[in-house]
């Protein structure tokens, strides 16, 4: 199977503090994940006043509060982006972020020169967005937590129209864009999708892994797996469904004040994902049922061959009580013993002995 990509969701778990979030990368990239994911927004224009905060934020963090107040605490600047972008570098992995308005995308896209963006679920309808990332030539990473498939087609033509540029957008032209063959070939070589739940932390009931399958018997692009629920387990269950990237939320401390670290992995736990991604990746391997490398020494010890259970003279009929199935694998097949039943020894035998005919 081809390289399964970890993507660690350091999100907003900096708390706005540019020295936590370099410090995440250094982590992050020395457990060995690929890519280490932020968010790129500005506050203002992401929400508006009265926007509320989701449950599971008003219960880690103040009351008194506003989504608005929170987010603008978690901003990053530009030059924060770049000490990020450049960290990255310097340890080895990708620099992710997800754009969350078009003066964000402009900033990833024209500033600093991003290549990649990751969408998250909540932008899944923004179609004004999704068709500016798509015609700034970005290739996409989607997710599509709360989404039906319906919405992510509709979703995909946007797209397929953004990155075709042909013609005045509109609901008729995405469908087009996503039905032409150009359109299929342009999704196919810059967009994979993710199977998401968007509910912090997901209860098993509903992570719903076999989406994955779905998505991609739907679609018939690569789909991974953003997972927001609470240990490894679904995770690294996602690669045996083919799963082609991991997105887990990451953060150096539980307890630390912030919408989403309690919902996020620690690094203990990142390291056994990471770990378990990789394992579980291996041993999938190529689905030809044939001896493998490591158990062909192991053949004919642990398999039988026919032998003779009693003196048998040449000439002799093999007979069921002298003829039986015992350790190593090295001589007749014992299949073949119905065959030799009533035949004629070739030569003598002593118990024990293999028989060869």
């Amino acid at each position: 199977m081809s390289h399964v990509t970890v993507i660690a969701e350091a999100g907003v778990n900096h708390n706005g503090s540019l020295e936590r979030a370099v410090e995440m990368v250094d982590v992050a990239a020395d457990i060995g994940v690929d890519v280490v994911k932020f968010q790129t927004f500005k506050a203002d224009a992401l929400v508006t006043r009265s926007a509320p905060k989701a449950d599971y934020q008003k219960e880690t963090t103040a009351a008194s509060e506003s989504q608005l107040e929170m987010l603008r605490a978690l901003e990053l600047d530009v030059h924060a982006h770049r000490t990020l972008i450049q960290r990255c570098d310097e340890k080895g992995v990708q620099f992710l972020s997800t754009p969350f308005d078009l003066g964000s995308l402009d900033l990833l896209s024209s500033a600093l020169g991003v290549t990649t963006l990751k969408i998250g679920s909540g932008e899944m309808t923004n179609a004004p967005l999704l068709h500016a990332c798509a015609r700034a030539g970005r290739d996409l990473i989607l997710s599509t937590g709360m989404a039906t498939l319906d919405e992510v087609k509709v979703m995909l033509g946007v797209v397929a129209h953004g990155y075709l540029s042909e013609g005045a957008p509109g609901q008729t032209a995405f469908e087009e864009a996503f039905e032409s063959a150009q359109g299929q070939a342009v999704l196919k070589s810059r967009v994979k999708l993710l199977h998401c739940t968007s509910s912090y932390p997901t209860p098993d009931r509903d992570v719903n892994l076999r989406a994955i399958e779905t998505l991609r018997t739907a679609f018939g692009l690569p789909v991974g797996f953003s997972d927001h629920s609470t240990g490894i387990a679904h995770a690294i269950a996602s690669v045996a469904l083919g799963a082609c990237i991991i997105e887990k939320h990451y953060t150096l401390d539980k307890d630390l004040p912030g919408p989403d670290h309690k919902a996020s992995a620690t690094p203990a736990e990142l390291t056994d994902l990471v770990d378990g991604v990789r394992r579980v990746s291996a041993g999938l391997g190529d689905g030809c049922k044939e001896p493998q490398p490591a158990e062909i020494s192991n053949m004919a010890i642990g398999r039988k061959s026919l032998v003779a259970s009693a003196p048998i003279n040449a000439g002799d009929v093999f007979t069921t009580e002298n003829l039986t199935v015992k350790r190593p694998g090295t001589g007749m097949r014992p299949e073949l013993y119905w065959s030799l039943l009533g035949t004629h020894a070739a030569r003598a035998y002593a118990p024990d002995d293999l028989i060869s005919q």
